[in-house]
């Protein structure tokens, strides 16, 4: 049986759609800008999103905020989604979206 290796996403794929997903939810990798601390973040279907009613173009939304245990800076995430939960728009502040494998890379250090 042959296992194909699925290629790592580059950083413009990121800047499109830094989600992967994982059976009932999207994963999605961050890097700290100030001090490069690695964060894995698990938004589950029907319970992370906020519904907004008078979008119905891009019905999900996602806004949260990461701090870490190395510094005190903020990683705000704010993301809009159509109703197949695909992103319309994305916009991260304080960090930047990495991979699935240099998280597991830097995770391991």
């Amino acid at each position: 049986m042959l296992f194909f290796k699925k290629r790592e996403k580059t950083e413009a794929e990121l800047e499109k759609n830094p989600f992967y997903k994982d059976k009932n939810a999207l994963v999605v990798y961050i890097k700290c800008n100030k001090c490069g601390e690695v964060f894995r973040s698990h938004l589950r279907i029907g319970y992370d999103f906020i519904i907004d009613y008078d979008d119905r173009s891009s019905p999900f939304m996602i806004e949260k905020v990461y701090v870490g245990s190395k510094c005190p800076n903020k990683i705000e995430l704010h993301a809009k989604f159509t109703g197949s939960y695909k992103p319309v728009s994305i916009d991260i502040d304080g960090g930047k979206f990495i991979s699935k494998e240099t998280y597991e890379r830097e995770a391991e250090r």
